[in-house]
């Protein structure tokens, strides 16, 4: 098994830096041990002008076969035979992208304690790789590593060139030129050789996510054969797959939204915003019966559907569903046909899932088919991960969105994208908004003086701030809009939560509640505008 570097250079930059680099100085042959097989590193040629490095990886079949324990190809083949005689001596695939790890590690990590600067330069290489075994061709050769910025060649090699009529193997000899970090080369030779070669010599656990990740940082998340690459390099193993995707679209909205993925994984659940101590509402019984308290968040979520029921919407996006709480209430009702439930955080949209057992039947029970029941609520229940502060073209065309309790953990200099997203793009015929009105803080005796309902709000708005910003996201987009209290609504300081329903002007809207006084109002644009 042979893999070869070439670098070009001048005397102010000799090709020689390519042994700092690689922490192998260009005069030894050195030779490393390793699980299966012994690997050889060695320079065929150093001078300023060019420089080579090779590694030769011979491998010890016996030892591949007792350390394999049958896991992966080499290990379980037909027979007894094809343990001992296979291609793994000869052909690049998992065994030569350890011994990359292994010898090579620090130029894959990007160090070198001699020459710090020269892990981040950028070198023009040359990689070849004699015999490549390519599951799915030459063409996917070339689907792979060309949108990383190389120049690819990937000759098939014939599998008898005596005999032309047999045609090609599955093998090519494959050529890489570009100009890129070496740490980046070696990242890409790491994880893409044994997806071509479609295998793996050892069992693949939990773990080879993470080195997956750690390998594809900052080309796998926009590599445009990502899916492939993840199932591949993951043995097919649907759970860790799916972690990793998730992983990575975590990381490409991050990156978008120029943040930690951390800080978005974190998001919280929108729909529970509020203080523990959230203030009750006692329901209206019997004389002498008991009182039931009402929670603010059953209120609320009451006050949305009962906006949506009033606008006639069917097909309802919930933005920013957190894990779930008003999808489930919208399950309930027949009259929502299609809901799709957004949010940044994969988290969330998992538990989503398993608090409304989209994965999975639920136990029959007498006289009810519970399974029929969870199957038809998955066919209208979609959950996507998306970035609010981003258009979308999945949203368009929808009867109505829902942003419950999402815009005060939106920074303010982002809220313009998140309208244009909504408003705008997406552009719904309603847009229910609801978000704590700060005024009414004040009535909780638990919450410090001056400090917001959650920590992760950025901001709380009285109840004028809220009307001013709706009234100018409706002039500029065409839409009515109308306020509404929730929640028991305090003489002084109005109710805790303020809600807001937008509707296209040419969609009606002409009536609704003003939060503060209670009187059916609506603000259009004209009026705004006046």
């Amino acid at each position: 098994m042979f893999l070869t570097i070439t670098t070009t250079g001048t005397a102010e930059r000799p090709a020689t830096d390519l042994g700092f680099l690689l922490h192998k100085h260009p005069d030894k042959a050195q030779r490393f041990s390793t699980s299966y097989g012994t690997a050889h590193v060695l320079y065929p040629e150093a001078t300023a002008e060019r420089c080579t490095a090779a590694l030769l990886l011979e491998v010890d079949p016996v030892a591949l076969v007792r350390r394999g324990r049958g896991k992966g190809r080499g290990g379980a083949p037909d027979s007894a035979l094809a343990q001992y005689v296979n291609d793994r001596p000869y052909a690049a695939s998992s065994l030569l992208a350890v011994a990359l790890s292994a010898v090579f590690s620090s130029a894959l990590r990007g160090q070198c304690k001699a020459r710090p600067e020269l892990p981040e330069r950028a070198l023009p290489l040359r990689i070849e790789v004699p015999a490549l075994p390519a599951r799915g061709g030459a063409a996917l050769v070339e689907r792979l590593f060309a949108p990383l910025g190389w120049a690819v060649t990937a000759e098939p090699v014939a599998l008898d060139e005596e005999f032309p009529r047999w045609g090609d193997s599955r093998y090519v000899r494959l050529v890489l030129e570009g100009e890129l970090r070496l740490a980046d080369a070696l990242r890409h030779l790491y994880v893409l050789l044994p997806v071509l070669d479609d295998a793996k010599h050892y069992w693949v656990a939990p773990d080879e996510v993470d080195k997956l990740l750690r390998s594809g940082e900052g080309w796998l998340e926009r590599h445009p054969e990502q899916r492939l690459i993840t199932n591949r390099y993951l043995a097919r193993r649907w759970s860790l797959t799916r972690s990793a995707l998730e992983r990575l679209e975590l990381a490409r909205l991050a990156e978008a939204d120029d943040t930690e993925a951390e800080e978005i994984d974190n998001a919280v659940d929108n729909a529970l915003g509020e203080p523990a101590a959230e203030p009750l509402e006692e329901d209206d019984g019997e004389e002498g019966s008991e009182q039931r308290p009402v929670p603010l968040v059953v209120r609320r979520r009451e006050a949305i559907l009962d906006a949506l029921r009033g606008a006639g919407a069917a097909r309802v996006l919930d933005l920013g569903c957190g894990q779930g709480q008003l999808l489930g209430a919208l399950l309930k009702e027949a009259r929502f046909t299609e809901i799709v439930g957004v949010d940044v955080s994969m988290r969330a949209l998992n538990e989503a899932a398993r608090r409304l057992r989209l994965d999975r039947p639920g136990p029959d029970r007498p006289g009810m088919d519970t399974g029929s029941a969870e199957r038809q609520s998955s066919a209208r229940l979609k959950l996507t991960q998306g970035a609010l502060t981003y258009t979308d073209s999945r949203l368009a065309g929808y009867d109505a969105a829902v942003l419950s309790e999402v815009i005060e953990h939106v920074d303010p200099p982002r809220l313009p994208a998140l309208e244009q997203a909504v408003f705008g793009a997406a552009r719904p015929k309603a847009v229910v908004v609801t978000t704590p009105n700060v005024e009414y803080n004040v009535r909780w005796e638990t919450l410090p003086a001056g400090r917001m309902r959650h920590g992760d709000h950025r901001f709380e708005w009285t109840r004028e701030e809220f009307r001013a910003w709706a009234q100018q996201v409706a002039e500029r987009h065409g839409y009515a809009v109308e306020f509404r209290p929730v929640g028991p609504e305090d003489p002084e300081v109005g109710p805790p939560t303020q809600l807001a329903l937008f509707r296209l002007a040419a969609e009606g809207g002409d009536d609704g509640t003003d939060s503060r006084s209670g009187d059916r109002t609506a603000i259009t644009t004209k009026e705004a505008a006046a």
